[in-house]
């Protein structure tokens, strides 16, 4: 018996907070009065997911592929690297089933943002929004996250073989 080829990912980042600048998630930008320090947009989300996806692929992580080093990827949108992760996982034949992207901070209240986080990443990633989770937590304002010094995410993913 031939079992179908589906996997799971699992992507973790973190950035440091930084007062004034923007704060981008999942590509849509949160008014707050601060942002990430990053050499991209620090969309600390979307490399959670982009790291969930490379992982299920089975490839190297986003710094191998985006290294901080290289300044064609400074300042760039994380949506447009999500674009290259996916091309690099489907010439490993693989398409998106579902992601489920989890950001822990203590501030800023995303929820009303959650809308246009999920269309980006469905359109960036070519699957119907139903297919896109979008959560927040807190970390109980204990730790780093906890007093607001930054944030971080968590994704899973769900990948298959066509």
């Amino acid at each position: 018996m031939t079992l179908p080829d589906i996997r799971t990912g699992l992507g973790y980042d973190v950035h440091r907070i930084i007062p004034g600048g923007k704060l981008v998630l999942c590509g849509v930008q949160i008014p707050c009065g601060f942002g990430l320090d990053g050499h991209s947009d620090a969309d600390v989300m979307v490399h959670a997911l982009m790291d969930s996806l490379l992982g299920a692929a089975g490839l190297p992580d986003i710094g191998f592929h985006f290294p901080n080093t290289d300044d064609r990827f400074r300042g760039i949108s994380s949506i447009v690297l999500l674009g290259e992760v996916l091309k690099l996982i489907a010439a490993e034949g693989f398409a998106v089933m579902n992601v489920d992207i989890t950001l822990i901070s203590e501030r800023p209240k995303i929820m009303p943002h959650a809308p246009a986080m999920k269309m980006n990443v469905a359109k960036s990633l070519d699957v119907d929004p139903s297919r896109i989770g979008i959560k927040a937590t807190t970390n109980e304002k204990l730790g780093f996250l906890g007093r607001g010094e930054g944030m971080a995410a968590i994704c899973s993913c769900l990948i298959y073989k066509k």
